[in-house]
């Protein structure tokens, strides 16, 4: 299962969603890989820590490779380091992905990414996909790449707005690229059950036959101590609300999965 978290705005939570589900996935005994296209690198940060800053063979050099027409290119694998938690990989970003961008689509390279982690499927059980805030060359190979896609939701109405559009760009790449990708739900992020107008955009969302998943994501300060400490959720507190909150939503994905 190949699963991307995307969303053009950034500060919903993509990094945070995509990390916690791989920590839970590996957790409970999955072979699982997150794979950072951000050159922002937060989900790198969230699962290496202080690590991060030291790490080499990034997704930079793997795109590098692609523009150098090596000889004798490195497999996938290469590019793909363990983490501190067990059967929990990562392929880390690196902010010099920026600037392969212009390159990269020039020689239209957008499916590059899809090979790379076909070869990897005998490797892993579930591979996670962090995204920039953009629909560029990095959410678009990452599109073209994965099975589902995930669309945090912060309830807002600027990004009610926005959310229309994300679907019908999800659409355009699976009607041109990709005809496996689906919509696998919109997570509710940040949720304030206590307040009147969360309620409200979730409750008109679904009114709307959009695929508003089951399991709500609560706002939290303890999120913050989580990125600080990088430790996923589940790692840090495991008895925790939000933790219980992030283990409800793998278990809904996993039902739909099934029955799919």
């Amino acid at each position: 299962m190949r699963r991307v978290v995307f969303n053009q705005k950034g500060g919903v939570g993509k990094s945070t969603i995509t990390c916690n589900l791989a920590a839970i996935a590996a957790a409970q005994g999955n072979r699982t890989l997150v794979v950072d296209l951000d050159p922002q690198s937060n989900s790198t940060r969230y699962l290496l820590g202080t690590g991060a800053d030291e790490v080499q063979d990034t997704l930079a050099e793997f795109f590098d490779e692609l523009l150098s027409f090596r000889l004798n290119p490195r497999e996938p694998a290469a590019f793909a380091r363990p983490t501190p938690f067990d059967r929990l990989a990562l392929m880390p970003a690196h902010p010099r992905l920026d600037d392969l961008t212009a390159k990269l689509e020039s020689r239209y390279k957008m499916f590059k990414l899809r090979e790379a982690l076909e070869a990897l499927e005998d490797e892993y059980d579930e591979i996670y996909i962090d995204t920039p805030p953009a629909l560029g060359f990095y959410t678009r190979s990452a599109l073209i790449a994965a099975h589902t896609c995930l669309i945090p939701f912060d309830c807002d109405d600027f990004s009610r707005r926005a959310l229309y559009t994300l679907i019908d760009d999800v659409r355009e790449i699976r009607a041109d690229h990709n005809p496996e990708l689906a919509v696998e739900g919109i997570v509710v992020n940040q949720f304030q059950s206590r307040a009147r107008l969360p309620r409200k955009l979730v409750d008109e969302l679904r009114e709307e036959g959009l695929p508003v998943l089951e399991s709500l994501l609560s706002q939290s300060v303890r999120i913050r101590e989580s990125h600080e400490r990088a430790l996923p959720m589940i790692h840090l507190d495991r008895s925790h609300k939000l933790t219980r909150e992030f283990q409800a939503l793998y278990a809904e994905l996993a039902r739909q999965a099934v029955e799919a």
